[in-house]
Parts: structure tokens; sequence; C-alpha cells
């Protein structure tokens, strides 16, 4: 179990599945920059938000749920969870809004499965699913917390305790994802990937000046 001050943002683990060197330097560093998409997320997310709660045929809707768990060491918001009437009582469904499309990774499942241990430990009731919901394809995909999300996501919260106590960022490399980041200017990483030095590259270009 954890201590309070241990607890680390829930929101790390889809930083670390996505990109070790972007969740170092945001949680380690502590480093922020926005960019088209960032805004773009804040937005999508402030509407998930505003109107608190709700209830619709029969689902009762609650907005930015404050989530904590002492056994995983997480604390953070759930965008949405929905209360469905059920035969044993009310279904916990949590939904997760995310801007762009289904990824070929696990980051958003996993960091959605990390809700549902949240509120499991915190409602004391099992929770078999949940979805997200992506802005480009305006669809939900549907997500089961099946045995091996929860090994997975169990796994990706040790992993991340253990990533940030060690308080290292690891070498920039560049590929596909750097393209979308709002760190790529702080991480450089067409300059910085492999044993090129930031402090090399500048040199280099002034002796090339």
């Amino acid at each position: 179990m954890f201590a309070e001050d241990d607890l680390l943002p829930l929101s790390a683990l889809q930083h670390l599945l996505f990109c070790r060197r972007q969740c170092a330097l945001i949680h380690i560093e502590r480093v922020w920059t926005e960019n088209v998409f960032t805004v773009r997320g804040d937005i999508l997310h402030e509407r998930a938000h505003e109107q608190g709660y709700a209830s619709r045929d029969g689902v009762r809707i609650a907005r930015a749920v404050p989530l904590r768990s002492l056994e995983l060491g997480l604390s953070g918001v759930a965008d949405v969870v929905e209360f469905h009437e059920g035969r044993g009582g009310e279904v916990v469904f949590p939904v997760e809004y995310k801007l762009g499309q289904p990824k070929a990774d696990a980051c958003d499942t996993v960091q959605l499965c990390a809700q549902a241990l949240c509120l499991e430990e915190m409602l004391s009731r099992p929770i078999a699913a949940g979805a997200i919901f992506y802005g480009r394809t305006r669809r939900r995909l549907s997500v089961a917390f099946d045995t091996e999300l929860r090994e997975a996501t169990r796994a990706a919260c040790a992993d991340l305790h253990a990533f940030i106590r060690a308080g290292r960022t690891p070498e920039a490399r560049f590929d596909k994802r750097c393209r979308s980041c709002s760190l790529e200017a702080t991480c450089l990483p067409r300059v910085c990937q492999g044993k090129r030095s930031v402090r090399a590259y500048l040199r280099n270009a002034v002796e090339d000046a």
C-alpha cells in the first residue's frame, strides 16, 4: 500500500506507455508546453466535465470524478462515470474521452483500466467494462477489464513508480509519434537521438557558422 504523499498522477500511465521520454520530461523534469493537439484535448475534456451530474434514460452520469488507489499508488480524475441500472444493483461504467482515434498500443486501455481499478477500490464493487470516446471517430470503443488487461495495468503501475523513483530521462528517439507531441521542441528528438547531445550539436553549429 502506498502513502498519500507517494501517489502519482494516473495520467502518467498513458504518458509512460506512449513514450518513456515524454513521461520523464513531464513527471520528472516538470516540463510542459501546449500545441494544437493539447488545446483541442483540453476543450474536449472541458465539455466532458461541464455538467457535473446528470441523468439520462435511467443512467446516472457523474463527471470529473476524483479517483484514488492506495494499492496502485495513483490519483486522478475520471472524465465520466456512468451508473447503469442492473439486476444486482447499479453497474459502474467509466468513460474516458480522447481527442484522436484508437491507438495500436495499449496506453489508452491501460489508463481506463486503472480508472476502473481505482473505482473498484473506492466503491468496493467489481467493474467489468468501460469505454473510450474518441473525438476523431465520434464513437465509443468498448473495453472489457479482463484478467490480461488488469495484469498489464498493475504491471504498468509498478513500472511507473520504479521509473519515477529512478529519476532518469531516457535518450530521445525520433519516430512518427514525435510529430504530434507538444514537447518536440523541448525534447529535440531529431537532434538528440542516439549519441548526439544538444551541446555537441550547438558546438558544431557554431563551428560551421
